[in-house]
C-alpha cells in the first residue's frame, strides 16, 4: 500500500502527540451545547469540535431540489437509515432572496426545526453565485442582467454562462444575500444546530480557462497582487512573469478565492461558524487542461493559491466521483494536509464507494458525506447508484454503525494518535472467472492466484508492529486472499501506544507482524478486547482467543470494535 509524503508527515507530528494507554479510560472531553463549533489543528491533525468536543460527520448530503419544506419528509428516513448524525442540504440565493432585498427564511426555520427534532446537524451549502460553474441558483434578477451581473468571456468574445469573479455587483449582491443569512442563523439557531456552511457548490470554469473581458484583461497584465506574492516569496511582476504557463488558470483561482472568501469573512463576522469549499476534482493521474475540468475550483495544482488568497475559508474539500481505488486514495493524500483538514463533503453512494470511509477516517478525516441520499426519485447515475433504495443506504450504513454509538471517542481518538484507514483496492467481479475461462496453463492460473494475493494486502508500518490487511479469505484458515465480490472490505486502526490499537473492519483479516525494531524477538497477541464505548469510556464486552485469534483478527459485515495489545518476548 503506497503512503504518500503528506501521510509521513502527519505520522511524525502524531508522534509528538501524547498517547492514550491501554489500561488507562478513555474519557470523553466534556459537551457545551453554548460553544461555537469550531475547526481546530493540532501537531498538524485537525478536529471539528462541535459543542465543544470533537465531532465525526456521519454524513448524507441531498440531492440539489431537496431543498424545500415538501421534500424534507423524503430526506429524514434516508439519514434515520443510514445512522447519519448530519445533512448536508441547499439553501439557495433564488429562495430566500427571489425579489432584491426582501428575503425569507422559512425553509431555514423548518428545516432546523425538523433536524432538531431528530438530533441531526445540518451543514449548509449556499448555492448561489456558482453551483457547478454556472449561476443556476441565483435569483432570476441576477442571472438574467448579464450587464450588471457579467459573465466569463471567452478569449474569441463569446460568452460563458458562468458568472466573473470580478464582477462587484456580483460580489456585493451575493454577500449581502448571505450576510442576511447568518443573521438570520445568529439569531435563531442559538444551539447551533448548524455546524458548518459550504460557501457556493463546486466553483470555477468550464469552456475557457479564465476570464477573458476587458476588466479581467487589465488585471491579468497588471502586478499579481502584493498578498499572493508575499504568501507564496515569490518576486512581483504580472501574471504571465510571475506564473509563466500557468498563469492564466492561477489567475482564474486566484480571483475565485478572493470572492468566497470575501463571502466566507462577511459571514464569519456575524456568526463565526466553519466554512469551506468543495472541489469539481481533475484526474490527479491525467488531468486534462484546465476548462476541461473547472478551472478555478480547489484543484489540486492550485491548492496553495487558494490557501494564499482565502484565509477565511477553513478547507477545501474534494468531491469523489473516481470508483477506482488508486485515483481515490490519491485524492485523500493531496487534500489531507497539515493546513487542509479532510472533509469528503460529496461521494458517490453506489456500493464501490462506500468502502473509502475508512481510509477518510484514517487520514484523520473529519466527515464523509455519500451525495444524493434522498428518495425524491432522482438518482445521478453514473456518478452515483443507477437505482436509490434501502440497499444502496444499507451500503453506507453498515459502515456508519460501527462507529455511530462511540463517535465522540473516535472523533477524539482520530485527533489525538496515529491512525491508517483501508480500502479494499481490488473489484473482484468477473476477473478470476475470467482468468481460469481462458486457455492458461498452471503456471499461469498459480501467478495469477499470487499476483491478486499481493494485491489484495496491504501493510503499513505503525512502529514497531506492521499492520496487514487483507480481503477475502476464511476466518478459520491461513489460506491466500481472494478478495470479496464486489470489492466492498475496509478497516480503521487507531494506535494508542507501542502495542496496543483500538480496530474496526469489515469484511477484512487485520493482523500485527513485528517490524524490523523487534528483530529477534518472539511475539504474540497479549490480549484482544471486543467492547464499546459509552460516555467516552471503554466498556469490554468479551475477549477474543483461540479460534478467534488464531487466524489474525476477521470481521465480517457486522460492526465490532476490538481493542488489541500485542508482546514481543525474549526466549533466552
Amino acid at each position: 500500500m503506497k503512503i504518500g509524503f503528506s501521510h509521513y508527515l502527519r505520522t511524525f507530528n502524531r508522534l509528538l502527540a501524547v498517547v492514550f494507554v491501554f489500561s488507562t479510560p478513555i474519557v470523553s472531553l466534556p459537551i457545551f451545547a453554548d460553544a461555537l463549533p469550531e475547526l481546530v489543528t493540532k501537531n498538524g491533525r485537525h478536529a471539528l469540535m462541535v459543542d465543544g468536543a470533537p465531532f465525526l460527520m456521519l454524513g448524507a448530503q441531498t440531492n440539489n431540489s431537496s431543498n424545500y419544506p415538501a421534500a424534507l419528509k423524503d430526506v429524514w428516513p434516508s439519514v434515520e437509515k443510514m445512522h447519519a448524525n448530519t445533512l448536508s442540504i441547499p439553501v439557495a440565493w433564488e429562495q430566500v432572496e427571489p425579489v432584491e432585498g426582501k428575503f425569507d427564511f422559512s425553509f431555514v426555520d423548518v428545516l432546523l426545526k425538523q433536524a432538531r427534532e431528530r438530533d441531526v446537524k445540518v451543514v449548509l451549502l449556499w448555492f448561489a453565485t456558482w453551483k457547478n460553474n454556472a449561476p443556476h441558483y441565483a435569483p432570476a434578477w441576477v442571472k438574467l442582467d448579464n450587464k450588471r451581473f457579467p459573465r466569463v468571456v471567452k478569449q474569441d468574445g463569446d460568452t460563458l454562462n458562468s458568472m466573473s469573479p470580478l464582477g462587484k455587483n456580483t460580489l456585493e449582491a451575493d454577500k449581502k444575500a448571505f450576510i442576511e443569512l447568518m443573521k438570520h442563523l445568529k439569531k435563531t439557531d442559538k444551539d447551533h444546530t448548524v455546524i458548518m456552511v459550504q460557501v457556493q457548490n463546486e466553483v470555477g470554469t468550464y469552456g475557457a480557462v479564465r476570464d477573458y473581458s476587458v476588466i479581467a484583461q487589465q488585471q491579468f497584465n497588471a502586478q499579481v497582487p502584493t498578498d499572493l506574492i508575499e504568501k507564496l516569496k515569490l518576486k512581483s511582476g504580472t501574471w504571465p512573469q510571475v506564473f509563466g504557463k500557468d498563469a492564466d488558470e492561477f489567475f482564474h483561482a486566484y480571483f475565485i478565492a478572493k470572492y468566497c472568501n470575501e463571502i466566507a469573512a462577511a459571514g464569519k463576522a456575524i456568526k463565526n461558524l466553519p466554512m469551506y469549499v468543495n472541489v469539481a476534482l481533475r484526474n490527479p493521474f491525467n488531468p486534462g487542461l484546465p476548462g476541461q475540468y473547472s478551472s478555478g475550483g480547489g484543484t489540486d495544482n492550485v491548492l496553495h493559491i487558494w490557501k494564499a488568497a482565502a484565509p477565511d475559508i477553513d478547507l477545501v474539500a474534494p468531491d469523489i466521483y473516481f470508483r477506482d481505488h488508486k485515483t481515490v486514495s490519491k485524492v485523500l493524500e493531496l487534500y489531507s494536509l497539515p493546513d487542509n483538514a479532510l472533509f469528503v463533503a460529496e461521494i458517490g453512494n453506489d456500493q464501490p464507494f462506500a468502502r473509502y470511509f475508512y481510509p477518510t477516517l484514517g487520514e484523520g478525516g473529519i466527515g464523509f458525506s455519500p451525495f444524493g441520499m434522498d428518495d425524491t426519485g432522482y438518482t445521478n447515475y453514473p456518478l452515483g447508484a443507477k437505482e436509490y433504495n434501502d440497499e444502496v443506504i444499507e451500503q453506507f450504513a453498515q459502515h456508519y454503525r460501527a462507529i455511530a454509538p462511540g463517535m465522540r471517542a473516535w472523533a477524539k481518538l482520530l485527533f489525538e494518535n496515529n491512525s491508517w484507514g483501508f480500502a479494499e483496492p481490488l473489484d473482484t467481479t468477473g476477473d478470476t472467472q475470467k482468468i481460469w475461462n481462458a486457455e492458461a496453463t498452471p503456471e499461469e492460473k498459480e501467478q495469477h492466484t499470487k499476483d491478486r494475493a499481493a494485491a489484495l494486502t496491504q501493510l503499513v508500518d505503525s512502529g514497531m508492529w506492521d499492520i496487514e490487511v487483507t480481503y477475502g479469505r476464511p476466518m478459520f484458515w491461513i489460506a491466500s486472499p481472494e478478495g470479496n465480490t464486489p470489492a466492498a472490505g475496509g478497516a480503521l486502526v487507531v494506535q494508542l501506544s507501542d502495542n496496543e490499537y483500538v480496530v474496526t473492519a469489515h469484511k477484512a483479516r487485520v493482523t500485527f507482524l513485528p517490524s524490523a525494531e523487534l528483530a529477534g524477538k518472539k511475539f504474540m497477541i497479549e490480549r484482544v478486547e471486543e467492547g464499546h464505548f459509552e460516555k467516552g469510556e471503554w466498556v469490554m464486552d468479551r475477549v477474543w482467543n483461540g479460534d478467534q485469534t488464531d487466524w489474525g483478527m476477521n470481521f465480517s459485515d457486522r460492526g465490532v470494535t476490538l481493542k488489541v495489545k500485542m508482546a514481543a518476548y525474549v526466549t533466552n
